[in-house]
């Protein structure tokens, strides 16, 4: 077997590989390009690994979970691993994670605009808060059975465990409750957190259990951050600081084979869990349940998730623009009269890490997601603006970090907030002809500004935080800087503000909700609807001459609303620092307040430390195949290793082998061998037996690019292989030893738009794939491999037409062959002729969304169909025959999740067989089919 072979079969791995996705987040393989230079804080709980210009932040972390490893370890475990810490800027979203396989945490540094999601606290030091959270549960988390599965399989196998034992909205929950507890905020403190139970209560919408914790295709359902964070937060208030960490240590350790966190939750509570996750919600939704008001009753109209309707703007005294998304359609601009009700789409929105845009004189203006196409981790934001009479778009800047743009009445200027990668915060003014920037604005405050407006050309108002995290909204002057404060400095989330004349319209948190104000003439005023939200929180306030309109959060999505009402002056809007009354809160240290650096000491970071960095040993299994792996990777994720040993049941070979990638620099360097011995062929006449070294060297540039609403990724490699055999006993004297090399080179290239939520395939997308395998010296063997496929959407807004063709070639002369990937008419295998083409046509279609379940094992999201018709063609080049396989038939996936948390999408297919006299198979095939959708975002 060759080495290319090796690396190509490792598509069937145990359960394991399912589990590692729960809590190993989205990891890129060489994410950063070489001139990222990286520095270090070293401590005893942990290395700050950051690029140069961030010290203060990365100080910060290290004081941060220096802390945290004493103030609330006691609360889960005894024990604390040290962890590294990778501190990026390239990226342009807010996110962090922390995984095993191998055991390290990243942390995205860009905040995020919306301050009413994720707080307005200093992003680096909330994500401290929380993810060191996860550090401290990984830390203690292998005991008992888990601690076999670790010695079995290493970190890989420590996750598997975990995500058997412990449910990921405790993971989730209890680093939200973290955040909470040691800060001034937290999301725990946010009622935009909550909207989405308060919606559900409030419109009488009660899920069930199994629902609430895998979701669903047809109806909005909070995740497992929100759940949890109730259930976490109740239990402290009952049971007590201890009550978690004699839970988790217990299920962790498997005591109780089946249902082992249930079990363990009534072993240490004397309550059953059934009976608390019940009263832990009627806790929280006592408060809202059965309300009446407008937005509790459009949710309770609604049979599902109707679409989100947000960011509404006047382009007239009864029109309005604003973006609309739902679960069949992606993100797409609309025009709607608000007095006929008619309504337009101008275009769709190009992919963005928002749906955020502003709008001014028939101008639409947002900022568009682009990535870099080689280095994963490095993104932008560009500056779009839509024309909405034509619908016409032009792309503004190239190559920039701009969000949260505004453009000025005239349209000749655009003001964005500028994220730099090295962790500045500014407001910049752009020519909206070239992209050019006319000045940045002085920020001596070191404020992180969020969704600013053109008050006038000289004056732009927008929402800030300070260092402490606090808000205000101010008008800045366009030159110096200078602020005007509207509002106190306080921990209200404030944002999306709108300016009409010399009136400024915002939102703002009061107490549990976020309401409607504006600021005009010095003053600042609460708007009160007549017919006023209750339940949940209303953002986006647009008003005109008279006439108000925004949007609220429903149980069926964000949706326009309407109406008069009444302005009333406010001195400073109340801040509630414990929502819903958890008394615990009220004990909260602000650990975040005041960082000190303890004369930690700044050093370069090598990125060639610890590069094997050995975390996991995975077992294969391919029968007759099976193997074992040895799986290392740096932290910095530019060297990954693998070190392996097969065994082949069937002739009774061994192999062991080596392989290595980089992906420091442009082109991904990949480079193997492996030794095969005790292979043996038998015939008729006597037993061959002989050993094999392979060995591999191989460049591979992997591009992405993003246009619009599609993703375009292109992939370029080649390798060199060199195959020797020897002969070994008798063979020896029958069978002279060989010696090759062989290329092989190959194009994946794939275009696909962007996917909504129940869109089984993108609606547009293509895919390629061309490989080409021959020798170089002293044999002749070559193959040619070529597969497309296209995408188009069906009848339904989820249904899809997929057509495909595949074409092989390859020689005649029998010296050596390549392995076969051609793809068969389904029903058929394990056929090889010199000339095989193939041309199918699928149509695949939802049938049913459940949304039910067993026994908290198995829950079925949807059911879906496929019909389908092969044809193909194989030719013998020695007899000139054509044979023709056909098959029709249809397949039934069932799109499930497993123990409430494993994603999996199980298949059956039936074949009808039009042509079997080549093979002669039966004319009816039944298989199982685990698909691979490599187009399914």
């Amino acid at each position: 077997m060759i080495l290319s072979g090796i690396v190509e079969k490792k598509s069937i791995l145990l359960l394991l590989v399912l589990a590692i996705s729960i809590h190993a987040h989205t990891q890129q393989f060489g994410g950063n390009p070489p001139s990222v230079k990286w520095n270090q804080v070293n401590t005893d709980t942990a290395r700050i690994i950051f690029p140069a210009g961030l010290e203060k932040q990365a100080l910060d972390i290290a004081d941060i979970v220096h802390k945290l490893a004493s103030i609330t370890q006691q609360t889960i475990g005894d024990r604390i691993a040290k962890i590294n810490i990778v501190l990026q800027t390239l990226p342009t979203t807010a996110n962090g994670y922390v995984s095993l396989g191998p055991f390290r945490s990243e942390f995205f540094l860009t905040p995020r605009q919306n301050s009413f999601e994720l707080g307005s606290l200093p992003w680096h030091k909330t994500l401290a808060l929380h993810e060191y959270r996860h550090v401290q549960q990984y830390s203690n988390f292998r005991k008992g059975l888990a601690k076999v599965f670790y010695i079995a399989f290493g970190q890989e196998g420590q996750a598997l465990a975990n995500s058997l034992s412990i449910p990921d909205w405790f993971f989730e929950g209890d680093a939200v409750y973290q955040e909470t507890l040691l800060s001034d905020q937290g999301r725990g403190r946010l009622p935009y957190f909550f909207n989405d139970y308060r919606s559900l209560w409030a419109s009488g919408k009660n899920y069930s259990w199994m629902k609430l914790r895998n979701g669903s295709y047809r109806d909005l359902v909070p995740n497992h951050y929100h759940l949890g964070y109730l259930l976490v937060g109740y239990g402290y208030e009952k049971f007590g600081n201890e009550a978690w960490r004699k839970i988790t240590t217990d299920a962790a350790a498997f005591k109780g084979l089946f249902y082992p966190f249930q079990k363990s939750f009534k072993r240490n509570t004397g309550q059953s869990f059934y009976s608390f996750r019940n009263e832990a919600m009627e806790f929280f939704r006592k408060n809202t349940k059965g309300n009446t008001d407008p937005v509790s009753a459009f949710g309770r109209e609604q049979a599902h998730f109707a679409a989100d309707e947000e960011y509404p703007y006047w382009t007239g005294d009864s029109g309005i623009v604003y973006l609309r998304s739902d679960f069949k359609k992606i993100p797409a601009f609309y025009s709607r009269n608000i007095i006929t009700g008619n309504e337009n789409k101008i275009r769709l929105k190009s992919i963005s890490t928002d749906n955020y845009f502003s709008y001014n004189n028939g101008r639409i203006v947002y900022a568009a997601f682009e990535p870099d196409p080689r280095w994963g981790w490095k993104n932008y934001e560009v500056i779009k603006v839509v024309n909405i009479a034509t619908g016409e778009e032009k792309k503004v800047t190239a190559k920039t970090r701009f969000l949260s743009p505004d453009i000025s009445i005239d349209g000749s200027r655009i003001v964005a907030v500028n994220n730099s990668v090295k962790g500045k915060n500014d407001l910049v003014i752009i020519d909206a002809a070239n992209g050019k920037i006319i000045n940045s604005i002085p920020n001596p405050g070191d404020y992180v500004f969020t969704y600013p407006k053109f008050l006038t050309n000289e004056k732009i108002v927008t929402a800030v935080r300070n260092i402490k995290g606090e808000m205000a909204l101010g008008i800045f002057d366009a030159e110096k800087g200078i602020p005007e404060w509207l509002t106190d400095f306080t921990m209200n989330a404030i944002g999306f503000p709108q300016v009409n004349n010399d009136t400024i319209s915002f939102t703002m948190t009061e107490g549990p909700q976020d309401k409607l104000f504006i600021s005009v003439k010095g003053k600042t005023l609460r708007f009160h609807p007549d017919a006023e939200n209750t339940s949940t929180s209303d953002y986006q306030f647009a008003l005109q001459n008279g006439k108000y309109t925004w949007s609220s959060f429903t149980s069926a999505g964000f949706h326009l609303f309407s109406g008069p009402g009444k302005f009333r002056e406010i001195n400073t809007a109340k801040t509630e620092n414990n929502f819903y009354n958890l008394k615990k809160l009220q004990q909260q240290i602000n650990l975040i307040a005041d960082t000190t650096v303890d004369g930690r000491r700044i050093k370069k970071y090598s990125s060639t430390f610890h590069l094997f960095n050995f975390h996991s040993w995975r077992p294969y299994f391919s029968d007759p195949e099976y193997s074992y792996s040895l799986i290392g990777q740096n932290i910095l994720n530019t060297f990954q290793t693998e070190l392996y040993f097969t065994y082949n049941r069937n002739e009774k070979f061994k192999e062991t082998g080596a392989i290595f990638s980089y992906g420091g620099l442009f082109p991904v360097i990949s480079a193997g061998g492996a030794y095969t011995f005790d292979r043996s062929f038998t015939d008729s006449a006597n037993v061959t037996r002989w050993n094999e070294i392979n060995a591999l060297a191989g460049l591979n540039i992997p591009f992405s690019f993003t246009s619009g609403t599609y993703f375009q990724t292109l992939n370029l490699s080649g390798s060199f292989n060199t195959k020797q055999v020897y002969y070994t006993g008798s063979s020896k004297q029958d069978n002279n030893d060989k010696r090759f090399n062989y290329a092989e080179w190959s194009v994946i290239a794939g275009n696909q738009q962007l996917k909504a939520r129940q869109n089984i395939f993108p609606r547009f997308a293509q895919s390629f794939f061309a490989r080409y395998r021959h020798i170089i010296n002293n044999y002749t063997a070559h193959q040619l491999l070529l597969n497309t496929a296209l995408y188009f959407p069906g009848v339904g807004p989820n249904h899809s037409i997929v057509l495909q063709a595949s074409y092989q070639h390859r020689d005649t002369l029998q010296q050596y062959t390549f392995s076969n990937s051609f793809p068969i008419s389904r029903g058929y295998s394990d056929i090889d002729f010199p000339r095989m083409w193939k041309i199918g046509g699928n149509y695949h279609f939802p049938i049913a969304y459940p949304d039910a379940g067993f026994g908290n094992i198995v829950y079925l999201l949807r059911l879906r169909g496929n019909v389908f018709y092969d044809y193909s063609e194989v030719k013998s080049l020695r007899t000139g025959i054509k044979y023709p396989l056909r098959t029709v038939g249809g397949e039934m996936y069932f799109d499930t999740k497993w123990w409430n948390q494993l994603a999996l999408s199980i298949g059956f297919r039936y074949s009808r067989l039009l042509d079997n006299e080549i093979v002669g198979l039966a004319p009816n095939q039944y298989e199982i089919v685990l698909p691979v959708n490599l187009l399914n975002r």
